[in-house]
C-alpha cells in the first residue's frame, strides 16, 4: 500500500479549515435547503383532514414505509388505520415550516400526528419510530413470538443504521454532488455492496427478513433496496451496483412488489409525471388511489 498514488485533492487547492464555518452555501441538488441550524425558518400551520391519522411526508424511501404500512393495514382490515397524506415539499424547505417543526424539531419526513384521542394528540417522528408505533398500535405486522418480533426489531433498526450509507453516502456522491469524486463512490459503493450481500444471505434461508412472517422489518428496507434495484433510485445505480446479481433479495423484492398495498403505498404523496400519471400529490380517501 506504501506505493500507491493518493488520490488528487478534488478541489486541489482545498484545505480543511481549522473551524469550519457556514459562509456559502454547500453546492450541489440540495443546497438551498442545507444549513446547520434547526429550527422553523418560518410560520406556517400544518392543515388537518378529517382521519385520525395526519402524515406529512413526501414519497422517498423513507415516506413509502409509512404509506406502505397504513395500506397495508388497511387491508388487512383495520379501518382505525384510515389517513390523511399530506405533501411535503423539501426542495421548498417546508419541513421548515413551524407547524413541522412542532410535530418533527429535526424536520425531516415523514411526521406523524395521530389524533384518534382528540384532547391527548400523539406526535411520532422517524420512519423507523412510526412503523413501530403503527404495528403496536393495531397489532399488526409485528411478530407477538419473542425471538421474531426481536428479529424483525433488529432487521428494522439494521435499516435504520445502514440506509444512509446508501442514500446520504453512495446515493449523493453517485448521482447528486456537483461533481464526480472516485473516493467516495467507491467508498459507498463498497459498503452498499457489501449490504446487499447481509440481505441476500439472510434472504436465502428466509422468505421474509423476520423468517416466515412478513413485517415492519419488510416494509422499511424495500423502498431503499428495492427501489435502487428496480432503477427507480439514482440514475443507472441498479446497473453500476449489479443489484441483479443478488438472487435472493430480487426474490424477495419481486414478491413484495406484488402486493397490492405496496403497489398503493407507493404512489403516494409523490407529483404525477406523463410517465407515471397514477401517482398522486396528497391522499384523503382510498377512493384517491382509486
Amino acid at each position: 500500500m506504501a506505493d500507491t498514488e493518493p488520490l488528487p485533492n478534488q478541489p486541489a487547492d482545498y484545505t480543511p479549515p481549522k473551524v469550519w464555518t457556514w459562509d456559502k452555501p454547500s453546492g450541489g441538488q440540495f443546497a438551498s435547503i442545507n444549513r446547520p441550524i434547526a429550527g422553523a425558518t418560518h410560520d406556517k400551520e400544518l392543515p388537518v383532514g378529517d382521519h385520525p391519522l395526519q402524515l406529512y411526508s413526501l414519497g422517498t424511501p423513507n415516506g413509502k414505509k409509512v404509506t406502505i404500512l397504513l395500506e397495508e393495514l388497511l387491508a388487512a382490515g383495520h379501518a382505525g388505520a384510515d389517513y390523511d397524506a399530506w405533501f411535503i415539499d423539501i426542495g421548498k424547505g417546508d419541513q421548515f415550516g413551524s407547524g413541522f417543526v412542532d410535530l418533527n424539531p429535526n424536520s425531516k419526513i415523514p411526521a406523524l400526528l395521530d389524533r384518534t384521542d382528540p384532547a391527548r394528540p400523539q406526535r411520532v417522528f422517524e420512519s423507523g419510530a412510526i412503523l413501530l408505533y403503527l404495528a403496536e398500535k393495531f397489532g399488526a405486522f409485528l411478530p407477538t413470538d419473542p425471538a421474531a418480533r426481536t428479529e424483525a426489531l433488529s432487521w428494522l433498526f439494521w435499516q435504520m443504521g445502514s440506509a444512509p450509507f446508501l442514500g446520504g453516502g453512495f446515493g449523493h456522491f453517485y448521482a447528486y454532488a456537483p461533481f464526480k469524486m472516485q473516493y467516495p463512490i467507491d467508498r459507498y459503493a463498497m459498503e452498499v455492496k457489501r449490504q446487499y450481500d447481509v440481505l441476500d444471505r439472510r434472504l436465502a434461508d428466509n422468505r421474509y427478513l423476520a423468517g416466515d412472517d412478513y413485517s415492519i422489518a419488510d416494509m422499511a428496507i424495500f423502498p431503499w433496496y428495492g427501489g435502487v434495484a428496480l432503477g427507480q433510485a439514482y440514475g443507472d445505480a441498479a446497473t453500476f451496483l449489479d443489484t441483479a446479481s443478488y438472487r435472493n433479495v430480487n426474490r424477495w423484492i419481486e414478491e413484495l412488489s406484488a402486493r397490492p398495498a405496496v403497489q398503493r403505498g407507493s404512489r403516494v404523496n409523490l407529483n404525477p409525471t406523463d410517465a407515471r400519471p397514477d401517482l398522486i400529490r396528497e391522499r384523503h380517501s382510498a377512493a384517491d388511489l382509486d
